[in-house]
């Protein structure tokens, strides 16, 4: 008997599917990215191998957000349907033993039939690290950027101001297009974005919008590291969001310095931790 013998039976049996939520933690560095692609492994390719081995039925799994190549996640959110007699807490130890140690399904539970990681969601918020030290440290070398030139903080913390707010931010992010050829909207409403200093002395930027478009924290970060280094100035931040030009802002920072940290949702959007049986 194949492993799928009985898929189409799990998915046309009422009563016998719930719908799930996890949130799951990788190291996105020996991946190409969230999202699946032919030929390469990613982050959702090998959670859906391991959860179909465990379950025994064609997993499809929906994640909040898409991160890039390279990119850490610590509260991606994914969501997919198991047979309600599942037991949530040994798939978990089952699949995190298999995607070990680069992949981690932090918590599951039962969620609303109708949620959806990815259009549930009501914000999302990244972290991004960046080691400002002459000398490189080896230990950080995975999950911050080194950029051995001094940054002056005061400056950068400024230029966040104008991003703030409903704006298009086609100067901050790769164009992209529908299936039928048309020019995806680059307008989105940035919520909150601020650095600080860790205890450890790296720099850590905060931000959080209702989407993102792609590479768009990262040629934020690459911008305001410009405004630290003195290449722009704080009032050239605004103009650059009036360009609409990608050339008009600063560098793209390196995938290594950035978490999907967090993914907010109504609270209703889940209703226990336990399969109804």
């Amino acid at each position: 008997m194949s492993l799928f013998d009985d898929a189409t039976d799990f998915a046309e049996t009422p009563g016998t599917v719930v719908r799930v939520r996890a949130t799951v933690a990788y190291d996105g560095s020996p991946f190409h990215g969230f999202a699946e692609n032919v030929g390469v492994t990613t982050v959702s390719g090998t959670l859906r191998e391991a959860a179909e081995k465990f379950l025994g039925h064609k997993v499809d799994i929906v994640c909040a957000g898409r991160t890039d190549r390279g990119v850490h996640g610590w509260g991606q959110v994914v969501s997919f349907d198991v047979r309600s007699t599942t037991d949530l807490g040994l798939f978990q130890k089952s699949v995190n033993m298999m995607c070990r140690p680069h992949i981690a399904v932090r918590d599951i539970s039962v969620a609303d039939s109708d949620f959806n990681a990815r259009f549930a969601a009501t914000s999302r918020s990244y972290r991004y690290r960046i080691y400002n030290g002459a000398i490189p440290n080896p230990f950080l070398v995975g999950s911050c950027w080194h950029v051995p030139k001094p940054l002056d903080l005061r400056p950068m913390r400024a230029a966040v101001t104008p991003l703030l707010g409903e704006h298009d931010f086609s100067s901050f992010c790769r164009k992209q297009t529908t299936a039928d050829g048309d020019i995806k909207s680059r307008v989105r409403r940035l919520l909150h974005a601020d650095w600080r200093i860790e205890e450890t002395g790296t720099l850590l930027f905060e931000i959080q919008a209702s989407s993102f478009c792609q590479q768009m924290v990262r040629a934020i970060v690459g911008t305001l590291v410009d405004v630290g280094h003195g290449k722009f100035h704080v009032a050239d931040v605004k103009a650059m969001l009036e360009a609409k030009d990608r050339r008009a802002a600063g560098q793209v920072a390196p995938p290594q310095g950035l978490t999907l940290w967090h993914v907010g949702y109504e609270e209703a959007a889940v209703t226990t931790n336990d399969p109804p049986v």
